[in-house]
């Protein structure tokens, strides 16, 4: 991850905090402070598909997030000094998360279509739809995955051996 060209030149990169099933993104979260980019995270507004992207401070920022019912770190709603992404600059990348993949590049998410949203929402910020890799273990990659019209494919996987 850290030698992609697309991470290389990338100034504004959107990251999850993972979850204990997930590919851990602490060293790439890491390394985002440390070559002097902005880093934003996903915070997820319950009972709907809406996620906004917001400005991570710093990597030790990230003790001071509230834990959500899904057990999922994220700046809390009352956390409104943060810069939202699509409200400054937009993004260049995003790290994504998923269940399954296909070689296709179709994303099986966890069923709420936050990112399939916030993308069609990129899409209509003045910079366009950032670059997206999807972060994966090998056993993810499927023949296949359903989707429907509303799913965004990934421009690119990630995965061990890859």
């Amino acid at each position: 991850v850290l030698d992609h060209p697309k991470y290389r030149e990338s100034k504004r990169i959107a990251i999850f905090l993972s979850m204990p099933d997930e590919i851990q993104t602490e060293e790439i979260i890491q390394d985002i402070f440390k070559q002097g980019k902005e880093c934003f995270i996903p915070r997820y507004k319950p009972q709907s598909s809406h996620m906004e992207m917001l400005k991570l401070l710093s990597a030790e920022d990230i003790s001071s997030l509230a834990l959500t019912s899904w057990n999922i770190l994220q700046p809390g709603d009352d956390d409104t000094a943060r810069e939202e992404a699509l409200a400054g600059g937009g993004l260049d990348l995003i790290f994504m998360p998923g269940l399954g993949f296909d070689k296709k590049g179709n994303r099986l998410g966890r069923g709420k279509g936050y990112y399939d949203t916030y993308l069609e929402r990129c899409m209509k910020h003045p910079r366009g739809k950032p670059y997206t890799i999807a972060l994966a273990f090998r056993e993810q990659i499927c023949d296949s995955v359903p989707v429907t019209e509303n799913d965004v494919p990934v421009d690119e996987i990630l995965y061990e051996d890859c």
